[in-house]
């Protein structure tokens, strides 16, 4: 009789357990892969960002004085260009990916950075741009307002910036003008594409669409493809339709993504760290400059001046040692830190130390 009572216990609680388990995240199909027929497709092209207030390009900067007095010129207006002033303007490179599928007058983000030597690009506006493929035909045009993220204040010497400024999007700013146009299936199949490639990802996708169109329809050749055979007749594009939205359960890598420009970092629940002790102390380097007037005796025969005195300091935050647990991951480290007050940019100069002791068992991104 004991023995039953301990085994109907030891089953309720197995079953406690299993239904208080969270369930298995599931994506749609059409959030873990694409055509491969519709692939994204990197559009590049130069621009010029107006309105900045002093902060663009300097007069040294012969590219951007040639492209403003083109610019100039095309709209009937011809200067020397030794009369042509930049400081409120920067010459930038404009970069984009068209979303698979796109169409005319679809609209996406941009990302808009500076390849002179301007100092921020806040507040600026960049002009209509060509954007242009590998093939050189412009595909797309971009143009707005920029956001940058952060922001930049200075004078008398002194100055504060937050996060970095000569590089910044603009939402929606970009608009399709040539699509790309692709063949379905050319040989009565359909080939699937992963955006983040991964053999067990791949393998459960290919399962669901067995599952649901019938066995031998699908199969998984590589990482990052899945290949969907049509029967005689089927409409791909209605095909397409009824499994875009089958969930499946995708294999999460263990990654770190690290923002230097911001600040950010964002890590997968997957991430693992191996023992390890760290410590970290952080230098700063304060610069201050302030304006003092030298008053020289009277009858003296000399004059007043003004001189700027300029002070020094450096200061080094004491580094505490911790140790990282056996099997710890690197949320355990996170808090730790945070706990002892590490900032984010520490903690970013912490994990690449950590990658390249062979502790952090992860991909590490840096944007």
């Amino acid at each position: 009789m004991l023995k039953l009572w301990l085994s109907v216990l030891l089953l309720f609680t197995t079953v406690l357990a299993e239904a208080q388990a969270p369930a298995p995240l599931s994506v749609r199909l059409k959030d873990l892969a694409s055509l491969s027929a519709a692939a994204g497709y990197r559009l590049l092209g130069y621009g010029l960002v107006v309105g900045l207030d002093g902060t663009g390009d300097s007069d040294r900067t012969a590219f951007t004085q040639a492209a403003l007095k083109n610019m100039l010129e095309q709209m009937g207006l011809r200067l020397p260009a030794g009369q042509l002033q930049v400081k409120n303007v920067a010459a930038v490179m404009v970069t984009a990916e068209m979303a698979p599928g796109a169409v005319r007058n679809a609209r996406f983000d941009v990302l808009v950075s500076s390849v002179g030597d301007a100092a921020s690009l806040q507040g600026g506006t960049l002009l209509a741009t060509p954007l242009r493929g590998s093939d050189g035909v412009v595909r797309a045009l971009a143009q707005g307002p920029l956001s940058i993220g952060g922001y930049g204040a200075g004078g008398g010497g002194s100055s504060q910036v937050n996060n970095h400024l000569s590089v910044g999007r603009v939402p929606q700013g970009g608009w399709i003008t040539q699509s790309l146009a692709a063949d379905l299936a050319p040989d009565q199949a359909l080939t699937l594409t992963l955006y983040q490639p991964d053999f067990t990802t791949a393998g459960r996708l290919a399962e669901a669409l067995n599952g649901q169109l019938g066995p031998g329809r699908a199969r998984a050749s590589d990482a990052g493809t899945v290949v969907l055979s049509l029967l005689a007749g089927e409409d791909p594009a209605a095909l397409l339709a009824r499994v875009e939205d089958l969930p499946v359960q995708p294999e999460a890598p263990a990654r770190v993504v690290v923002n230097e420009r911001t600040g950010t970092v964002v890590m997968g629940e997957n991430v693992r760290i191996l023992p390890v002790a760290v410590a970290h102390g952080g230098l700063t380097v304060r610069v201050r400059e302030r304006v003092a007037v030298s008053q020289p005796p009277p009858l003296s025969g000399g004059s007043t001046v003004v001189v700027p005195e300029k002070k020094l300091s450096v200061e080094e935050a004491g580094g505490a040692l911790w140790e990282v647990p056996p099997q710890g991951t690197l949320g355990d480290l996170v808090r730790a830190l945070n706990a002892l007050g590490v900032k984010p940019r520490d903690l970013i100069a912490i994990i690449q130390a950590l990658k390249q002791a062979g502790a952090l068992q992860a991909e590490l991104i840096i944007m």
